[in-house]
């Protein structure tokens, strides 16, 4: 597919998804709505993926919503009859949740890579994100506030999860820079980089040391702690019992014994894309 808003690529068992929109801050504009969903689908089908890297291009890595979403908005949001313009304003902030939820719900880490500015809309999808890295002269800012509306689309209910619920608290009523440093110090970011290129690189490095893995080792302990942050610790271990019932086969272990004795790299089959199943009627 041809993306306008994005890059993205595909190489030795990584993808790499790239905000393309340089000259407007990478700002999210209606076709970034379209395509980051159909990106993750093309990287959901692919044939073994095990990591996704999320970078951008130019100063920042994204100033959020476009402001075309918020100067030429669909009339549907303001107009017509109220229950019916509120019901159709839930559906439409659904629909936008669910993009960055995408990100969560892939069975591969997700890795963002962050320079300059990330703010609003971007720090929403850093959010769902498995783990974040910026240069030093990144910040992010829950900049909803200071426009007027409330954040709507996951960083109040995932930021609490990364760092301090205090903290966020805080960010999100004064609509402040977190810059580079608290950043790491908060525990929001994993490490800092002096600029851009040098944290590519590290990222492509992590990236590359996931990949070598087993996909379904990967896959199920991103599956795990997803499910922990949101239950119990008795519930998290029970399901991690019934999970590995029926997931755990001897195949990769002995592959990863066998590669070590021999002193040789570890080839893990792929595992299943999940390109749609294509049925022809029996009739």
């Amino acid at each position: 597919m041809a993306y306008s808003s994005i890059q993205l690529e595909f190489n030795n068992k990584i993808a790499h998804l790239i905000l393309n929109r340089p000259a407007a801050l990478n700002s999210m504009n209606r076709a970034f709505w379209q395509e980051l969903p159909a990106a993750l689908r093309e990287v959901d089908q692919a044939d073994d993926i095990r990591v996704l890297v999320i970078s951008s291009t130019g100063k920042h890595f994204s100033a959020g919503m476009d402001l075309e979403i918020f100067s030429q908005p669909d009339p549907r949001m303001f107009g017509g009859e109220g229950s019916r313009r509120a019901e159709f304003m839930r559906r439409l902030v659904l629909e936008l949740q669910a993009c960055f939820s995408a990100l969560e719900n892939l069975r591969m880490p997700v890795l963002a890579a962050i320079q300059g500015g990330c703010i609003g809309g971007a720090l929403d999808l850093v959010c769902a994100c498995d783990s974040r890295y910026c240069t030093t002269d990144a910040f992010f800012t829950i900049k909803e506030t200071e426009l007027g509306i409330t954040a709507d689309l996951g960083t109040l209910q995932r930021l609490p999860k990364w760092i301090s619920p205090g903290l966020v608290r805080e960010l999100a009523y004064t609509s402040r820079n977190l810059l580079a440093d608290e950043a790491k110090a908060c525990g929001l970011v994993n490490k800092v980089f002096p600029e851009q290129a040098t944290m590519l690189s590290a990222v492509m490095e992590i990236a590359n040391q996931i990949a070598a893995h087993s996909p379904l080792a990967v896959a199920g302990s991103k599956a795990m702690l997803n499910y922990a942050r949101d239950h119990s610790v008795a519930d998290s271990l029970n399901y991690m019992a019934t999970w590995q019932a029926g997931m755990f086969q001897a195949t990769d272990l002995m592959e990863s014994m066998q590669a070590k004795q021999t002193k040789r790299a570890t080839h893990y089959a792929p595992l299943h894309n999940t390109a749609p199943i294509m049925t022809k009627s029996s009739n």
